[in-house]
């Protein structure tokens, strides 16, 4: 999940109005310990949301949603059409960036998915609908509505990258003493722009020369072989 998380932000900055949320709202560029302090925070929440009982299921909506209340203002490049965290629209990209990034991932890491394994991924987590407010049958069902959703939002003219997402990506990417982590920041960036569709790679100006290529093979190889030697107390977030 988390590996798939770099590929899923980045997909989600290509929004102009998610970008300007972000930037606005957003403190995960105050430090290397509050950027991980936060994505500890939102790996809590999306547990909970996973394999929590009701009760926790819901406090950790809420708490979504109490902060989803804050966000809002207006895009900063084009007409500066108004945005708010609560706009379905916006909810619907964010939650498929994520439908679409995690399983992507783990076929890297760890081992192909059928379709009908996709398919309840997708099903199941569908259960965001009513937690965060959104319309019924909002959320893709199936891996076949999520290539659909995607490919049309990719070629739409609604995914543009802005000079905020750029900001933002390098922010994400290269956060305050980055290269104190540079083994896994290096495996970071690789999964995080190696997966991306070519077409918001280059938008971004991301370079990705024939060696990011071989290192992508090559890192892919090592984590998949450490993944399978680890015990879980050592892959796995606890909960």
């Amino acid at each position: 999940m988390v590996a798939g998380w770099g590929r899923a932000i980045l997909l989600q900055l290509a929004h102009p109005a998610i970008a300007s949320g972000v930037h606005d709202h957003s403190s995960f560029r105050g430090s290397f310990r509050s950027s991980f302090r936060r994505m500890r925070s939102t790996v809590g929440a999306m547990l909970s949301l996973t394999f929590g009982d009701t009760e926790e299921m819901i406090t950790a909506a809420a708490s979504i949603n109490s902060i989803h209340d804050r966000v809002r203002g207006r895009v900063h490049e084009g007409a500066g059409e108004p945005y708010s965290a609560h706009d379905p629209d916006l909810q619907r990209w964010v939650h498929a960036t994520l439908l679409d990034s995690i399983p992507l991932t783990y076929e890297l890491l760890v081992r192909p998915l059928t379709v009908g394994e996709r398919d309840r991924y997708c099903s199941e987590a569908a259960i965001m609908e009513p937690l965060l407010g959104m319309p019924a049958e909002w959320l893709p069902r199936d891996s076949e509505q999520l290539d659909t959703y995607m490919r049309e939002m990719l070629t739409g003219g609604r995914i543009v990258v802005t000079d905020t997402s750029r900001a933002l990506a390098r922010a994400v990417l290269y956060p305050p003493r980055w290269r104190v982590a540079w083994p896994a920041f290096r495996v970071a960036h690789l999964l995080a722009i190696g997966t991306l569709p070519s077409s918001l790679r280059q938008a971004y100006g991301f370079e990705w020369r024939p060696r990011d290529e071989r290192a992508f093979t090559r890192w892919t190889a090592v984590l998949r072989a450490s993944l399978r030697l680890l015990p879980p107390r050592a892959r796995e977030w606890p909960m």
